[in-house]
């Protein structure tokens, strides 16, 4: 039962109970709807909120002020069951959450301080929860991220896991433009894809590259790491320029990929030769930012090691046609420091001021139309 508090809670309960956490701990009621509007916020961003909790005799623990509390829901504030609720609620949201002492202070309690009443162990709240508004955190990286469920372990993909995942896109007015692995069969068709291939948008790329095998998170993508100024037609709609989106990501499972250390000799020429392949469509498509890319993952399978012998005329060939590759894609790119790097990687002694860059263009050019994988760039050593 609940005292007397200085909210009026004398309306109707609009909805069943919502077990929050799916294990009895957390359970939600609804007292007044909140704003149907889309929301979108993640672990970094600012929420206010007013609150008062109580211990099942009715004794008041805390309450926030008129004007409420700001935290960050990654921050969290009083107990973990405000930030684990506020994530279930819409803008001008009241309820009120019966919270077991898992999700409030466990079996060692809260003594009293200051203005704060004390919670016996393992005692029970009842907290009356209203969600006032948000505002966005600090922007880093190509990705927010909040996340809705843990996930098992510590193991996370690396660059080249087959990852598979349920996957539902987003607009800013809650368009869904993509939804993959959810289904009222049986038959449920996984999203899948390798990271770090340039097979989805960069911002889920790396967000997956942080997650564990069953994680549930939110993320927010700015244009820049999504589908950037053009238009993209997607499954279920198209995306117009400029957007941020926002996609709801339960890692399914994942295999990692063989570590370049684990790789023998033979294993790294074969996958830098693919890469390098990869990097000469590019270099036809004149998608210089994408051949880049690609020969910089083929010099990592091929970088200076002692299993490789410097007299192997193969493997020296292999390095050099990629530095000197990177080296003209970045020129093109107009990045001409990075460009003397593999220059100087190919050449040695040589500085870039002192070659004539036209003349490489050129022959970068000649020699990428050889059909002959295994004699590219060899002749230029």
């Amino acid at each position: 039962m609940i005292g007397r508090t200085s909210y009026d809670i004398s309306f109707l309960v609009l909805t069943e109970p919502e077990d929050i956490c799916k294990d009895g701990g957390l359970v939600k009621k609804t007292l007044k709807p909140g704003d149907d509007k889309c929301q979108h916020f993640d672990d970094y961003d600012y929420v206010l909120v007013k609150y008062e909790a109580r211990l099942d005799d009715g004794t008041l623990v805390k309450k926030s002020d008129d004007y409420g509390v700001e935290f960050t829901l990654n921050d969290g504030h009083f107990c973990p069951a405000l930030s684990i609720a506020v994530k279930t609620m819409k803008i001008g949201e009241k309820v009120i959450l019966t919270v077991k002492p898992q999700y409030g202070f466990g079996d060692k309690g809260k003594p009293a301080h200051h203005d704060e009443g004390s919670v016996p162990p393992n005692a029970t709240l009842q907290i009356i929860l209203e969600f006032v508004s948000w505002k966005e955190g600090p922007k880093e990286g190509p990705f927010r991220k909040m996340v809705l469920k843990e996930g098992e372990g510590d193991d996370c993909p690396n660059e080249g896991a087959l990852v598979k995942l349920k996957l539902i896109g987003k607009l800013q007015d809650g368009t869904v433009f993509f939804k993959k692995g959810y289904s009222d069969g049986d038959e449920v068709e996984l999203f899948e894809f390798k990271t770090d291939e340039e097979q989805v948008i960069d911002g889920l790329d790396k967000a997956v590259l942080t997650m564990k095998k069953g994680e549930v998170a939110l993320l927010t993508i700015t244009p820049e790491y999504a589908f950037g100024s053009s238009e993209s037609q997607q499954e279920l709609a198209v995306v117009p320029p400029n957007s941020t989106v926002y996609y709801e990501v339960e890692l399914v499972s994942f295999v990692k990929a063989k570590e370049v250390s684990d790789m023998n000799t033979e294993e790294k020429i074969e996958a830098a030769l693919k890469k390098r392949q990869e990097a000469e469509a590019f270099v036809y498509a004149a998608e210089y930012a994408r051949a880049s890319k690609r020969y910089q993952k083929a010099l990592k399978f091929i970088k200076y090691d002692t299993s490789f012998p410097d007299e192997d005329r193969e493997i020296v060939g292999l390095r050099h046609s990629c530095n000197l590759g990177n080296a003209c894609c970045l020129m093109k790119l107009k990045d001409y420091e990075r460009a003397n790097k593999y220059f100087k990687d190919r050449l040695h002694d040589f500085n870039l001021k002192r070659i004539d860059t036209e003349t490489l263009s050129a022959n970068h050019r000649l020699r990428c139309r050889r059909k002959d994988a295994n004699n590219y760039y060899l002749n230029v050593m």
